[in-house]
């Protein structure tokens, strides 16, 4: 996941700025995963900017310059806003962003002697039953994708894995090479937290991905065939259109992951 912090923290304060950057910094350092970083460092940001959009009420204004100056009440304000204008569950997820950020403000960077976040709620969210698929609409959705094209052996794979392992489409859509092992029919999935995990699939996913991966191979070794001689200072291959580029990413890791 790419992003760019300067483009994210543009309009804050620079106090604000500077202790993003510096979080940013420590938390790369303690090895946390980019999509983690991004959204720890989204709610902060989120906060500084519904602080600095408050007015001037001399308390918006003190923590709309400097996130020291941030008060129980207006991160409870801000709180109340995202459940409003969100859902409680995104609230939820801001609340523990910030409660990391302001713990590393008192504990590793010492500005504050007190989290503002001590006695902030968590935001309840509803349990939700996930509806699950039913068996003739799996049905429906492989019939889809009988046929010998690349196309629906790719498609056949990527549903039979997700319906079998139940993973998320991130955990499937990441899925390298060395992470499909055939001989003990299981996958390896790159977890949030940075948390492996390896799944075993059933003989029809392990079929499902076997055909993919030969047709795979296949398709490769023709369009490498297929490539026009290079010219002087321009590889073989990259002058093309975009559109005429495969609907499979063409990474030599790449398994399961489609174009956007």
């Amino acid at each position: 996941m790419k992003w760019d912090l300067s483009k994210m923290t543009s309009g804050l304060s620079p106090a604000w700025v500077a202790f993003l950057v510096d979080w940013d910094r420590s938390l790369r350092s303690g090895n946390y995963p980019s999509t983690t970083r991004y959204n720890y460092l989204l709610a902060v940001i989120q906060l500084g900017r519904y602080l600095a959009e408050q007015g001037c009420q001399p308390e918006a204004v003190a923590a709309a310059g400097t996130p020291i100056a941030a008060t129980r009440r207006r991160i409870e304000a801000f709180q109340t806003w995202m459940i409003e204008t969100r859902s409680a569950a995104t609230a939820l997820n801001k609340h523990k962003a910030l409660q990391q950020f302001f713990k590393w403000l008192m504990v590793d960077e010492g500005e504050i002697c007190q989290t503002p976040m001590l006695r902030v709620r968590q935001p309840k969210t509803p349990e939700r039953l996930i509806p699950i698929i039913r068996d003739e609409d799996t049905k429906k959705i492989l019939d889809t994708c009988k046929g010998r094209e690349f196309v629906q052996l790719r498609d056949e794979a990527i549903i039979r894995v997700l319906c079998n392992t139940g993973a998320r489409l991130s955990e499937v859509a990441n899925l390298n090479l060395e992470d499909v092992d055939l001989s003990l029919d299981s996958v390896r999935y790159h977890g949030k937290g940075a948390k492996d995990r390896r799944v075993r699939i059933g003989p029809k996913t392990a079929r499902a991905v076997s055909r993919y991966l030969r047709g795979r191979h296949l398709q490769r070794r023709q369009r490498s065939s297929e490539e026009p001689p290079s010219r002087a200072g321009v590889p073989a291959g990259r002058d093309q259109h975009v559109n005429d580029l495969p609907v499979l990413v063409d990474c030599p890791r790449a398994i399961v992951k489609t174009c956007g």
